[in-house]
């Protein structure tokens, strides 16, 4: 998945979706692995700070990409499951 975005994306941030009790930094660097050029890809471990960038970095008639969370209201950390929505979160930075 993240060659395939790597090639279609004028821009690309790998994030964790639910990371469970893996760690968030690993889940990032095995994605990025499938990558061409490594370096293309800003990295950012927290979630909702990958949306907010996206969120930031888009421009009037721009598509964000957000794949990986779907309809789960939640993510879970560490057998924790925290409420998290991604639209919700789009839909707040994207408000403001």
């Amino acid at each position: 998945m993240a060659r395939i975005a790597e090639k279609y994306a004028s821009v690309l941030i790998l994030t964790s979706d639910n990371p469970r009790t893996e760690k968030p930094e690993q889940i990032i660097d095995d994605m990025q692995q499938g990558l061409l050029k490594r370096d293309r890809a800003l990295l950012i471990t927290d979630r909702k700070e990958a949306i907010k960038t996206a969120c930031a970095m888009a421009n009037s008639g721009d598509i964000i990409l957000i794949p990986g969370k779907g309809h789960e209201p939640y993510q879970e950390i560490m057998g924790v499951k925290y409420p998290f929505n991604d639209k919700t979160i789009v839909n707040e930075f994207l408000n403001n």
